[in-house]
């Protein structure tokens, strides 16, 4: 039987993440925007690049640039660990290799969970944050790589 939406009700959208922990914070990233999540490979460093750039891989012969969520983000470095992780993203035809601590889960969030962006007192932090999830007292920081990429 189809159900019949009354006036004034509208859908919510529910959208995937792929949750990522950094420095004991988890992040989130839209699915659409994976591609896979990797162990972490030998990443060839690049002279002269920034310092949240830590290099080049070879995925399966097409060479991407990874980036430190650590160190883009203003967060002490850590060594690498078993958990470690490269995040490969397409983000605007661009392909990027993100190293996180640890990749955690896919949660599914219905828009209406989903409050904006904080305003955090810097416009240029704040419009990386796409939005922020609130529950059972843990927060999910939802990040638009965009401009991330954009800026790197």
């Amino acid at each position: 039987m189809e159900s019949v939406r009354q006036e004034g009700q509208r859908a919510d959208t529910v959208t995937q993440w792929v949750t990522f922990r950094l420095a004991g914070e988890t992040y989130g990233i839209e699915v659409m925007s994976v591609q896979e999540v990797l162990r972490v490979p030998e990443i060839t460093p690049v002279p002269g690049v920034p310092d949240h750039v830590l290099g080049i891989i070879n995925l399966r012969g097409k060479v991407v640039t990874v980036l430190d969520m650590r160190r883009r983000f203003g967060l002490p470095p850590t060594g690498l660990d078993d958990a470690s992780r490269i995040i490969v993203i397409e983000i605007a035809d661009d392909v990027v290799g993100v190293l996180v601590d640890r990749v955690a889960e896919v949660v599914y969030l219905n828009d209406a969970e989903v409050e904006s962006a904080p305003d955090v007192g810097n416009r240029k932090s704040s419009r990386f944050i796409r939005g922020v999830h609130v529950s059972d007292d843990q927060m999910l920081i939802l990040v638009d790589f965009t401009g991330l990429i954009d800026e790197a």
